[in-house]
């Protein structure tokens, strides 16, 4: 194999067997993604066979996070970061913690030294983002308010590793590794505060340069490329900025290659052309995630499963179950919704890219023992490969907690101020009122045409953060999950007029209007939906008016065309009738 070819035997091979697999998965009912993983292994170094150039495999990948990541920042707004702050920073935070001593516990029960444990514990306690909007994307959940408090948590958690990467050269030698400015003697306080003061300086100052510069920036030079009209200029543009302020700020400012990416769709997402910039790069995008899980197929030892089988279930306990309950108690905690706490804890039940970052520098500093990068890989893999169907086991897992358990029908029930309207409520909020699911921008649209109107509605939303401000805005709002019937009650959907679903979360769209139906039969429906097919689904089940995005854009055009012909029609031949009207 000459050399010049390397590049298209890595990529014919991974996104060929990547593709046979993944159907094959697909076929057994398991997600494609376990496909993909094996794929990797097949064609990796530890099986026999075909082996494909890992290293070219591994910046393949890379460019798959990056513009994974833009595509998030373009669907993912600084406001939006914001709004889940008080959960997604205090929550990330905590849960790193338990699952770093979690994991140094276990380390230090095998006999591991302070650093390896460290390492090995650092490295359980960060999910991969890849994955976690894979699973977002698959559950059409992404842009609701759950999907942004996982993404959000994520950040956090990025924002954490970047400084955990810095910090750890210099506080190597203190920690028992090879490496470290302090030597074998102990480690410079002063040298170590300047390592983090010039890091905080750095990430802060990238930041601050995305959203005063980027943000005026970028908008403009995408403005100007689809002013040429060429379609393939402007998907170079897009790319470009993924990867070019990516590379930028991982050069620049020290930050993550993922981080600069997501930070350049955040910008970006202030163009009027953010949702076509988000539909040109999709097919290159999930071309890209597939090399990524190939990668991450590549770098797993089979042998580690036989030869290490009860510390590898002991890893992946930690990583499915201890990261998974940790989550779980701190998003409660916070009175979220039971929903809300289970899909966040399943987000973070697997661990990813900086999990191997962190192991590739932890053993070059001479601080994992060589064994703790093969069971944090092997954790990686079986908890990828698992974590789809976590996801998946939501749905039921909450009906059957609601069902057995007190303690979850407490949690849903307890006293909260804001799980049910005020006393002094208007009375005309209470009877012939609309109720509107879900407060985010087209339920802000729906909302601002009921009060032009004087029509009364009960927002129900689960952002506790934006139910506050309604209530203070005098908007009649309801904190909770809709799923659970005790919000549609406190919204006094019994005596409704109309039951409106804005929230793109798709998933359990059914269940709240079942659940509606039954409190009053008599109630009208009306749904938005991500898709026609979902919404021929939920219109031939439900009996519901369901409006899709496309389709609903597409009939306003064309009935502002018609009344805008019928206008000039009427100037010069008087009155006219357009017959076929939308």
């Amino acid at each position: 194999m000459t050399h010049s070819l390397t590049l298209i035997h890595t990529i014919a091979a991974a996104l060929g067997l990547a593709l046979a697999l993944g159907f094959v998965a697909t076929r057994l009912r398991l997600p494609a993604l376990v496909g993909y993983l094996l794929a990797g292994v097949v064609i990796g170094p530890f099986t026999p066979g075909f082996v494909a150039d890992g290293a070219m495999a591994s910046q393949l990948a890379e460019i798959g996070v990056m513009l994974l990541m833009f595509g998030v920042g373009l669907h993912f707004s600084f406001g939006d970061l914001l709004a889940v702050r008080k959960i997604a920073v205090p929550g990330a935070v905590v849960q790193m913690i338990v699952a770093t001593a979690m994991g140094m516990g276990l380390a230090t029960w095998w006999g591991w030294s302070l650093g390896g444990a460290l390492v090995f514990g650092l490295a359980l306690s960060v999910a991969s983002t890849v994955v976690l909007l894979r699973a977002l994307e698959t559950l059409g959940i992404l842009d609701s308010h759950t999907g942004r408090i996982a993404v959000g948590w994520l950040v956090v958690e990025d924002l954490a590793m970047v400084l955990v990467l810095v910090l750890l050269p210099p506080l190597a030698g203190w920690l028992g590794g090879e490496g470290g400015s302090a030597g074998a003697g102990g480690v410079d306080g002063l040298a170590l505060w300047q390592t983090l003061g010039w890091t905080l300086l750095q990430v802060g100052g990238f930041v601050v340069l995305m959203l005063v510069v980027g943000r005026r920036l970028f908008p403009w030079v995408l403005w100007q490329v689809a002013r040429t009209g060429s379609r393939e200029l402007f998907t170079l543009c897009v790319v470009a900025a993924a990867v070019g302020i990516a590379f930028g700020s991982a050069a620049l400012f020290g930050v993550s290659f993922a981080l600069g990416a997501f930070f350049a769709g955040m910008v970006m997402r202030e163009s009027e052309f953010s949702h076509r910039a988000a539909q040109e790069s999709l097919p290159l995008r999930d071309a890209f995630a597939v090399l990524f899980f190939v990668s991450v197929g590549m770098l797993f030892n089979p042998a580690v499963l036989w030869d290490r089988p009860v510390q590898v279930l002991a890893v992946v306990a930690i990583i499915m179950l201890g990261k998974t309950l940790a989550a779980a108690a701190l998003v409660l905690a916070f009175r979220y919704p039971l929903n809300t706490a289970l899909t966040v804890s399943a987000s973070l039940a697997q661990i990813g890219e900086f999990s191997f970052i962190l192991v590739a520098l932890g053993s070059s500093l001479g601080l994992l023992p060589p064994e703790g990068a093969s069971l944090v890989l092997a954790g990686a893999l079986i908890s990828m490969a698992l974590n789809p169907m976590l996801f998946h086991a939501i749905a039921p897992l909450q009906t059957w907690l609601r069902a057995r358990s007190e303690i979850a029908r407490r949690l849903e029930q307890r006293d909260d101020p804001l799980a049910e309207l005020p006393m002094t409520t208007d009375g005309r909020y209470l009877a012939r009122q609309v109720v509107l699911v879900g407060y985010g921008r087209v339920g802000r649209r729906v909302a601002n045409a009921l009060a032009a109107n004087d029509i009364p509605f009960v927002v129900a939303e689960q952002n506790r953060e934006l139910v506050e401000s309604l209530r203070q805005a005098g908007v009649a709002a309801v904190f909770g999950d809709a799923v659970d019937p005790a919000v549609l009650i406190q919204a006094h959907i019994a005596r409704a007029a109309m039951l409106v679903i804005a929230t793109p979360d798709t998933l359990n769209v059914r269940q709240i209007i079942q659940t509606a139906l039954t409190l009053n039969p008599q109630i009208e429906t009306v749904v938005r939906s991500a898709s026609g097919d979902e919404a021929r689904r939920i219109a031939q089940e439900c009996g519901s008016a369901v409006f899709v995005a496309d389709e609903a854009l597409a009939q306003s055009m064309a009935r502002h065309v018609l009344e805008r012909t019928e206008a000039r029609l009427a100037q010069h031949t008087g009155p006219a009738s357009l017959h076929g009207r939308v």
